[in-house]
């Protein structure tokens, strides 16, 4: 298939309308949505076509409260890290969307997966957890086309959570991820809007 303009177009605006959402409407999702994106997130490339990322779906409520108490365990001791003003910034920020995302996904690397029998990742076995936020990434425009906000929680501790939902010990945290409809989309970031750090310029040379 020759891709045309009008692709390359789309694509652009898909791109620029992916966000780190963390105000969500708690509408609940369509399965046929979840299983779209599920269908999408294979797509993903991996190393050694590997296939390590391990996702749960966390509907529990009795885990999401476990899971929004690592939040805010790890979120106050992270603004411990900064000081005056500084502080003040951080503490107005709002970092995830735990609370009102209708849907939650624990998405882990299993690092002693059989597949891909080892191609690939002999001298760089981190590849396996890159591939992992590959699948990630694929799930975030794919969500995006179907006008789903996604938010990325890493104010969080992995052993925790690992421990909260009782995953195999080769078993490695890579994301955890809110799912949902955004309040109010926006194709600016939401660290652009606080104040807090805006795009710096891709580092991009020929050598």
């Amino acid at each position: 298939m020759e891709l045309t303009q009008d692709h390359r177009d789309i694509l652009d605006e898909v791109l620029k309308w992916r966000r780190d959402v963390r105000h969500f409407r708690r509408d609940p999702l369509d399965p046929d949505v979840l299983a779209r994106l599920r269908q999408r997130m294979d797509c993903a490339p991996s190393v050694g076509n590997a296939r390590p990322w391990r996702v749960l779906q966390v509907d529990s409520p009795a885990i999401r409260a476990s899971v929004i108490e690592s939040f805010e365990a790890c979120n106050a001791e992270a603004a411990e890290n900064y000081g005056g003003q500084a502080r003040a910034d951080y503490l107005a920020l709002k970092l995830a969307g735990l609370r009102e995302a209708p849907v939650h996904l624990a998405v882990f690397t299993d690092t002693t997966v059989s597949e891909g029998r080892g191609l690939g990742r002999q001298t760089m076995p981190e590849t396996l957890s890159y591939s992992t936020v590959m699948a990630i990434h694929t799930l975030w425009p794919a969500a995006r086309a179907e006008n789903i906000g996604v938010g990325w929680v890493s104010i969080l501790d992995p052993g925790t959570v690992a421990d909260i939902l009782e995953v195999p010990g080769t078993w490695s945290l890579t994301g955890y991820l809110c799912l949902g409809y955004p309040q109010r989309p926006s194709d600016t970031p939401l660290l652009h809007e606080a104040g807090w750090q805006a795009n710096t310029a891709t580092r991009w040379r020929v050598v």
